[in-house]
């Protein structure tokens, strides 16, 4: 067998890299020389392995423009063995200064689609392989127009009168559900979506709803119109037989804004706040596992989609 050649790109070789057939079509949303053009994508920030001159595995880590982070693995394809995915890994991170995290984007509900973990399988492996380590799944879920169901009624819902009461709510809530674009907050502005939402956020009018129970805060919800897309941006609660009718009033108010999609983001340990979210019409969208590298603690990271690296 050929010995494979392990490299970076060189500036001018987009055609090389989109040269491997994509084995999961329906997630690229942005092709690489868009992203290189867009300068999120960079050659020396990209690898590939050849083997008697064809492709047979690519890896690109992105860095949006102005980001404050390091760069993350958003791109890995792998058609070789695991063992040929992790030596590209491990020496494109000793040319970028270390092993830096990886988020694996992958189609909804893929586990239980045969033909979709042949895909993931060996990418993942050499992943494991190459030091990183499993941290969690952040799935993306939408709502796109479906009737919103009927709630009891038993909370009121209003705009947050100004940002010292969302800060102070946040505080109490602590450990929001729903965090939508955290981990591009992390990476690009250096924000914690979860303790300073407004930092990253920015604006109050309608965009911020409390739950009140008999005029007592139990919940709040902030919104995004006029982001990369409509999304529910942070949900937490103080009361958790809240959720169900604050998820409701929140979305109202979005597509009242004119919104016809919304994505929210979820940890996928959530288990009732991923049901309550499927209840009021979401439905997964992708899901995207989390890799850092062996020993470092959890930590936010960037999450863009491959077609925005934005608010969303």
């Amino acid at each position: 067998m050929t010995d494979p050649v392990i490299r970076p790109l060189v500036a001018g070789e987009e055609t090389l890299f989109d040269s491997m057939p994509d084995p999961l079509p329906q997630l690229r949303q942005m092709g690489y020389a868009d992203g290189v053009a867009g300068g999120g994508y960079r050659p020396e920030h990209t690898w590939v392995a050849l083997r008697g001159g064809r492709v047979v595995a690519r890896a690109a880590w992105l860095l949006p423009p102005g980001a404050v982070g390091s760069p993350w693995l958003d791109w890995f394809d792998l058609t070789a063995e695991p063992e040929l995915g992790a030596a590209l890994l491990r020496a494109a991170h000793e040319a970028l200064g270390g092993p830096l995290s990886y988020q694996a984007t992958l189609p909804a509900y893929w586990r239980r689609r045969p033909e979709v973990l042949a895909v993931v399988a060996p990418p993942m492996a050499a992943a494991r392989l190459a030091g990183l380590v499993e941290r969690g799944e952040r799935l993306r879920c939408t709502w796109a127009g479906t009737p919103l169901p009927a709630t009891a009624g038993r909370y009121t819902f209003r705009p947050a009168a100004d940002a010292a009461e969302v800060e102070a709510l946040v505080a109490r809530i602590g450990d929001p559900e729903v965090l939508t674009g955290k981990e591009i907050a992390r990476a690009v502005g250096g924000v914690d979506l979860a303790t300073a939402p407004l930092a990253w956020l920015g604006g109050l009018g309608d965009n911020w709803r409390v739950a009140l129970d008999a005029g007592e805060p139990v919940g709040l919800a902030g919104t995004a119109g006029d982001a990369c897309y409509p999304l529910l941006a942070w949900l937490g609660l103080r009361d958790e037989a809240a959720r169900a009718e604050l998820l409701v009033d929140a979305v109202r108010v979005l597509a009242e804004g004119g919104a016809r999609e919304v994505v929210a983001d979820v940890d996928g340990h959530r288990v009732a706040a991923l049901a309550e979210l499927e209840r009021t019409g979401f439905r997964r969208l992708r899901s995207r596992l989390l890799f850092e590298p062996a020993g470092a603690a959890p930590a936010d990271r960037a999450d863009a989609p491959r077609s925005a690296v934005t608010t969303g």
